[in-house]
């Protein structure tokens, strides 16, 4: 497994496991056959309601804490009459506890909406702790993203991103890299749409070198030195998934790849009023 070194020294697999959408009951199972078939980088949120399944899966997988990168994620924290400094701590530890872990080695704010500079001054307080290795962002922008770390004493390690064929977001990882920041896609594969899977630009190049369309999106991604984090609840797609260190795309596929570049979301907008306010309305702990 390829790792990359994050700004402050942790090793991060280049490669992970997401279990975003699996249902609860379904979690449990699939990260078993995850941690079995080699991941060793499990993605969850509080959001996702399956950190139970999650803690679960690890505890039975009987491998040791050291050899696992596990990653969650902070819900915007409501506090009208408290403090969001206080609520995110408490959070923090609701997703330990979930997890049945005494750290993280990455903790993610997962909206750029709310106080999250409350929520990010507890993260680094956290971090100082001890108690995450590393702490990053979701679904930031660059000006956001730029203005966090123009304000604050930590730079994000990490910014979980949508990015795919179709939005391939080569600016923002530009400015990123600029920052010391880790780009990381969530969607990888854009959950089918536009029938990415029969595309034939991603067919012929995956015909070219005996693949899947799926195992030459993750490569083109690792080419690009972006974290990505594939779900699957079948352990043969999940083996293939892991099986993309053995090729290596030429620089005229990748340049293929890259025409495919919409510049826009498949799924929804963070700059979007309606989306906001949807978001912002929803509760976790």
């Amino acid at each position: 497994m390829k790792n990359v070194t994050l700004n402050n020294g942790v090793e991060m697999p280049i490669l992970g496991f997401g279990v975003f959408q699996i249902p609860a009951e379904e979690t449990q199972a699939a990260v078993e056959a995850a941690l079995e078939a080699g991941y060793r980088h499990p993605d969850t949120a509080a959001s996702y309601g399956n950190e139970p399944a999650v803690g679960a899966a690890i505890k039975a997988s009987g491998i040791a804490r050291e050899e696992l990168f596990v990653t969650t994620k902070l819900w915007i924290q409501h506090a009208p009459a408290g403090s969001v400094y206080d609520d995110s701590k408490r959070a923090f530890r609701n997703s330990l506890d979930r997890l049945g872990l005494d750290y993280l080695d990455l903790y993610l704010i997962h909206q750029p909406l709310g106080d999250y500079y409350s929520e990010w001054r507890a993260m680094q307080d956290l971090n100082k702790e001890g108690l995450a290795r590393a702490i990053g962002v979701s679904n930031f922008h660059p000006d956001r993203l730029v203005d966090l770390i123009d304000h604050n004493e930590i730079v994000p390690a990490v910014n979980q991103i949508e990015t795919h064929p179709f939005h391939q977001r080569a600016a923002d990882q530009e400015l990123m890299q600029e920052r010391g920041v880790q780009i990381e896609s969530w969607g990888p594969f854009a959950e089918g749409r536009n029938q990415l899977f029969t595309d034939p630009v991603l067919t012929a190049i995956a015909e070219a070198h005996g693949k899947s369309v799926a195992q030459v999106v993750l490569r083109w991604l690792i080419q690009r030195d972006v974290v990505v984090i594939p779900k699957s609840v079948r352990p043969e797609r999940m083996a293939e998934n892991l099986d993309v260190f053995g090729f290596t795309l030429t620089e005229g596929e990748m340049a293929r790849i890259a025409a495919m570049d919409t510049g826009a979301s498949l799924f929804f907008d963070h700059r979007d009023p309606d989306k906001v306010s949807w978001l912002g309305g929803r509760r976790y702990n």
